[in-house]
Formats: C-alpha cells, structure tokens, sequence
C-alpha cells in the first residue's frame, strides 16, 4: 500500500529572531514569526506525512495554544511524526519539497537541510529533494516579507507475507 501527501506552511519574518529552515540555521538574515521556531519546510514536510496517515495537521498535533510547544525545536517534532509513520507500518519513500522566498538563496544550505531531513525520516538524502525558487517580486513572497514550503511525500506500507 502506498500513500501521497502535500504539506503547505507560510511565515512572516520578524526581527529578532533566528532563521531555521530544514533544521539549518541561517546565519545574518531575519527569522520568522511563530509559535515554535518556525521552521517553514518541517512544517510542510510534517503536514505531508500527517496527511499521508490520514492523521490530521501539524496545528492538531502541536497547536500554538499550547505552552510545551513555545519556541520548539521542529526537527524534534518531526521525530515525534515519524514514530506515528512507524507505528502505523509505514515508511517514507522519497519526498519532493520547494522552499519560496526572495531572500535567502537556499543552494548553498540545501544539502544540509537535506542531510538533516533524510536523518530524521530514516532514508537515503538521494530521495529527499529541496528545491528554492523566488516568486519574481509579486505579492508577499515577492516583496521578501516571509517564506513559504510545499511538500510532496510518499509513504509505503510494509506488506505482510
């Protein structure tokens, strides 16, 4: 049996604080706005796989209403989704995601972010891809106000024989 899922997220930026993407800290550039650190592309990738499970969203999972979630660590809360992925006899495929932002260029940190995504999800970094592409100035995106993430996954379930 196998599963697709599609996860979304959006953050604004805000100053003083630090930007994560794909677990990776970017160094001199503004963070974004959010309960946790958030973390634009673990975000997206966590809702890919809790829609893969038929499971919910990240915001059933770990909503921003509740304390324990304050300022948290999103690669631990995808380790957390890949005990469900487990318990429930899957495992993740591949995975296909698309970083959107002006700013900053997301090349030079991809196979970090891929490296560190990979880890968590227990595969290969050859099946995790990142992509980075700009919206050529239009709307929100375009006007460097935040950074958004799509992500498509592919679970398989283990057949028994």
């Amino acid at each position: 049996m196998i599963r697709t899922g599609l996860g979304f997220d959006i953050h604004a930026f805000e100053k003083g604080r630090s930007l994560v993407l794909g677990g990776v800290n970017i160094k001199d550039h503004i963070g974004l706005k959010g309960h946790s650190d958030a973390d634009v592309l673990i975000h997206a990738v966590v809702d890919a796989i809790l829609g893969a499970l038929g499971i919910g969203d990240i915001g059933e999972l770990f909503p921003d209403t509740d304390d324990k979630f304050l300022n948290a660590d999103s690669m631990l809360l995808l380790k957390n989704v890949m005990k469900l992925v487990f318990e429930k006899g899957f495992n993740v495929v591949n995975l296909d995601s698309v970083i959107i932002c002006e700013t900053p260029k997301i090349l030079p940190y991809r196979d970090s972010m891929r490296k560190n995504i990979a880890e968590a999800l227990c595969i290969d970094t050859e099946n995790i891809m990142i992509k980075g592409k700009t919206a050529e100035k239009l709307g929100f995106l375009g006007r460097s106000e935040g950074i958004a993430a799509m992500c498509t996954v592919l679970l398989e379930k283990e057949k028994c024989l």
